[in-house]
């Protein structure tokens, strides 16, 4: 890419650095401003592979899907202004999840910067506005600075509490040449060392605890092994929500759902949050158990002032639970006795959502035909509410969701970045009808790039969230909750991708099975009456 002087273009030097960072894909979608971006990514080809799309959240939510499920950094580019708004809801998720994604994209040409002339794609304060939706933004004005930006860019996504970044240039950056001098990566920003007096403290209070109860979300995703261990000391059941599934698996006696969790949490005398808002307990349960005392393990100092806790440790929730678990040896803590109430607590949950129906079945013959390692990717949908509970998770980052953002119509390009970044894995995309039309364009993405994504369609024929509000909160009167649905199987095939229709759970397994042994996109619409699904909410607020 560099020319006879050893001069590269602004493009070329920030692909060049994208490399040095070990970025092997990009999610993107070419335009005006960026066209020598992607003419750099065309002539590295061989070195990093350049995934498009047909709507810039599509490219965006990939990013995500990418990131979320493996851990590692995923970009994305797209133009300014309008393109890049259209990826502000996958900004915004990413944001709430803790998700490592790049956004690289253009701006007016240099010339034209803050005199509000109106070029194409102009927006007022663009850099503002990408702060706002990420962790980091910054401009870079000469293909000299892209390489110290790219770091200092992947610097501040993967330090602390990780997020999304993104880089802005202008027009003519990318194709303006210079001789370009390389950085070296970037240290991350070291991590707090686990305060030794408060995690002493922490053990004191754990002696005395009589039904201590753990509860994890994503900053806990990188200490599995350490959180199942000290929940085995404890003998202390450790609930998860939607970010933190899979931190302890489902299948370990000490791994609950929040339905589960439920039922214990009245005699819950200390609880330890890792890695976690602690939303449920917080927000959703609505009450705490009298004289309750809360330790937090966050690497996150602000999350201390935004919930206050009795013991606060500022650490990686990987660090802070192996500084803890000698720390308990050492004081003698030994198990809180409780196995059986939690055994328990498990089974009367796992009855009590049976009624849940048809979801609880359907999502029995998912987990049944997906392998343990498979990928689930949930959607704001009556199924995609009841896999919160009720579909068992057993390694980490295998149940991606929208987390608390709950981002409509996300799941489906959201799948596509997790099959990405795991072909030789199986994926499920579940979705309802009103959220699969979001993005169903990108149907043609996953012909085009063998994205071999299987997509199951709960169609109720409604936004079945919405119709069940109006009709209990608002004396039925429905607006805007029906819909009216193309064929969804002629409109899958008429993409090039093979669909099969089922209407029952039993229907669902051999279509299921085949699609994932299938080397190519597959559809499958299960066909659901409109407002027939039981409402699964008095698992996500309970009433105590």
């Amino acid at each position: 890419m560099a020319d006879n002087n050893g001069a590269v273009t602004g493009g070329g030097a920030l692909v060049q650095a994208l490399t040095d960072h070990q970025v092997d894909t990009v999610f993107g979608l070419p335009g005006a401003q960026i066209y020598g971006l992607f003419d750099a990514l065309a002539q590295a080809k061989g070195s990093i592979r350049t995934v498009g799309a047909r709507h810039e959240q599509g490219v965006a939510y990939m990013a995500y899907g990418y990131a979320r499920s493996s851990g590692r950094p995923a970009v994305y580019t797209v133009v300014p202004g309008p393109g890049m708004l259209n990826t502000g809801a996958a900004l915004l998720t990413s944001y709430g999840a803790n998700a490592p994604v790049l956004c690289l994209t253009g701006q007016v040409t240099s010339d034209y910067l803050g005199r509000e002339r109106g070029q194409l794609h102009e927006l007022r304060d663009h850099l503002g506005v990408l702060r706002v939706l990420t962790k980091w933004s910054e401009r870079i004005e000469h293909p000299t600075q892209a390489p110290l930006l790219v770091a200092r860019a992947f610097q501040e996504m993967l330090s602390g509490r990780q997020g999304p970044v993104a880089l802005e240039a202008p027009w003519d950056f990318f194709t303006r040449r210079a001789n370009v001098e390389s950085v070296p990566r970037l240290p991350l920003f070291p991590n707090p060392e686990p305060d030794p007096d408060q995690i002493k403290a922490a053990a004191r209070v754990l002696g005395m605890a009589r039904a201590p109860m753990i509860f994890v979300g994503g900053g806990a995703l990188g200490a599995s092994a350490a959180v199942t261990e000290l929940a085995e000391r404890l003998a202390a059941p450790v609930v998860s929500f939607r970010a933190g599934r899979g931190v302890v698996s489902d299948a370990h006696p000490m791994g609950l759902t929040v339905a589960s969790g439920a039922r214990l949490w009245s005699q819950c005398d200390v609880a330890i949050a890792i890695g976690t808002r602690f939303e449920v307990p917080d927000m959703r349960w609505h009450h705490r158990p009298r004289d309750l005392k809360i330790i937090r393990i966050d690497i996150d100092p602000a999350e201390m002032r935004r919930l206050p806790a009795d013991i606060g440790i500022v650490a990686d929730a990987d660090r802070a639970v192996r500084a803890l678990l000698p720390e308990l040896r050492r004081q003698g803590v030994h198990t809180s006795g409780r196995a059986e109430d939690i055994a328990e607590a498990k089974r009367a949950a796992a009855q009590a959502v049976q009624k849940i129906q048809p979801q609880v079945d359907y999502l029995r013959v998912i987990r049944d035909v997906l392998p343990a390692d498979g990928f689930f990717v949930d959607e704001v949908s009556q199924i995609g509410f009841t896999s919160w509970f009720a579909f068992p998770v057993y390694q980490p980052r295998t149940f991606v969701s929208s987390g608390y953002q709950g981002t409509l119509g996300y799941g489906f390009p959201t799948a596509l970045g997790v099959k990405v970044a795991f072909p030789d894995r199986a994926v499920v995309s579940i979705t309802g009808d009103g959220g699969f039309m979001f993005g169903v364009q990108e149907l043609a993405t996953a012909v085009q790039y063998g994205i071999n994504l299987v997509t199951i369609i709960f169609n109720n024929e409604s936004f079945g969230n919405v119709r069940r509000d109006q009709q209990e909160g608002f004396a039925g009167r429905l607006i805007g909750a029906d819909l009216v649905n193309p064929d969804f199987i002629k409109l899958a095939e008429s993409f090039g991708v093979t669909g099969r229709r089922v209407a029952s759970p039993k229907e669902l397994r051999p279509a299921l099975e085949e699609a994932l042994a299938a080397s190519a996109p597959r559809v499958i619409e299960v066909m659901t009456p409109r407002g027939s699904e039981v409402s699964p909410w008095e698992f996500l607020h309970p009433k105590f």
